[in-house]
């Protein structure tokens, strides 16, 4: 019989090539708890938990403490053929806390992906998937109007065809840093708004329909107003003709059936740290579509495990729009061995068992065990 008999948790700063602003932070690194979950073969998977204070109120030290604590104990001893009831047990034993269950249920399912020798989208869709490259947008921090424009056009020649734009820092500008956009890059680069709940729904209002008014060609604008406030966004979208897109708005099945019910988007934005597993990953997709709506995954910043774990969910289950894949491609250096890479606006699933990691590709300072 093989069990399940250690977690450890690794906590990383990956420095990013370019700093990282929204209207929520700036960040200049990625801050992140890695899992490794380790069978009695020796077998190894690796999932992760990344620090987002402003989104999912979690922080290094809090997942370390949940994985360490919490997770690590319901998990280690079991056999591994009942990783299934394992990873329930990991959503039950303690409340909220998504990030940190996520890091934990994706290392159990690179885990088991491996000792069946097929990648985790193989896993998940239970086939092979089509291709193993997934398409994705970049984001353009949030800026000057004249910084965004040359940014834009360095993202285009660097092959990306879908922009995301941070707006929602000052609503009066916003309107002039997308204009100054679209010029850059001409008419058929794909231009969506990412406002990171940093407008109010009036504001929104105005903003948006100035968009429109001066014909910018805006595909969306996600989560434009507070993620509690879905009221406020159905408010907005039956004002405006651009699409919303909901993301701090959806955590939860719950929280997805609310926004339908009230038709407060078009989209929606689904992401692992949020919902807290890749089965309620898949399951969110599908109820998105049974609504009708438009379907996207999402990443935080975070490594390639995190977003190549995201992005196996698409293989297994593919959305609708272009993914938002970006968060690893900031880095300024892989802190892994092996695992998903970037060709252009695609990332690259490895094709090797799993996520394909093999390990860290630097030491853990004071690794931590559960």
């Amino acid at each position: 019989m093989t069990r399940f008999v250690e977690v450890t948790c690794t906590t990383l700063s990956v420095p990013l090539h370019t700093p990282f602003v929204t209207a929520l932070r700036r960040t200049t690194t990625t801050e992140t708890v890695v899992v490794r979950v380790t069978d009695s073969d020796g077998m190894t998977g690796w999932g992760e938990a990344p620090q987002v204070w402003q989104v999912t109120g979690e922080s290094l030290a809090s997942a370390r403490a949940c994985v360490e604590q919490m997770l690590a104990p319901v998990v280690v001893g079991r056999d591994v053929d009942d990783w299934g009831e394992a990873l329930d047990a990991v959503q039950t034993v303690v409340a909220r806390n998504a990030g940190a269950k996520a890091a934990v249920d994706v290392a159990v399912h690179d885990l088991v992906a491996r000792r069946a020798g097929i990648t985790l989208a193989e896993l998940l869709r239970g086939s092979a998937p089509a291709g193993l490259k997934v398409r994705t947008d970049v984001t353009l921090s949030a800026g000057s109007a004249d910084d965004l424009a040359v940014t834009a056009a360095r993202r285009v020649a660097q092959g990306f065809g879908v922009l995301k734009m941070k707006v929602g820092t000052d609503a009066a500008t916003d309107v002039a840093r997308v204009r100054a956009v679209r010029r850059a890059v001409g008419p058929d680069v794909v231009i969506r708004l990412d406002a990171n709940q940093g407008w109010s729904p009036p504001d929104a209002v105005t903003v948006v329909r100035a968009l429109e008014a001066a014909s910018l060609g805006v595909e969306l604008v996600e989560q434009p107003v507070p993620g509690e406030d879905v009221e406020g966004m159905a408010w907005v979208r039956a004002r405006v003709g651009v699409p919303v897109m909901a993301d701090e708005a959806v955590f939860t099945m719950t929280d997805l059936d609310r926004v339908a019910r009230l038709g407060a988007a078009d989209h929606v934005n689904v992401k692992l740290a949020k919902c807290g597993s890749l089965r309620t990953a898949l399951a969110l997709l599908r109820r998105a579509q049974e609504h009708g709506l438009g379907t996207m995954v999402g990443s935080m910043m975070e490594s390639a495990i995190g977003v190549g774990a995201i992005a196996s969910v698409v293989a297994a289950n593919p959305t609708t729009l272009v993914d938002d894949l970006d968060a690893a491609w900031w880095a300024a250096g892989s802190p892994l061995v092996g695992g998903p890479t970037y060709a252009g606006d695609h990332l690259v699933l490895s094709a090797r068992p799993g996520l394909g990691v093999q390990d860290l590709a630097r030491p853990s300072p004071e690794p931590g065990r559960g």
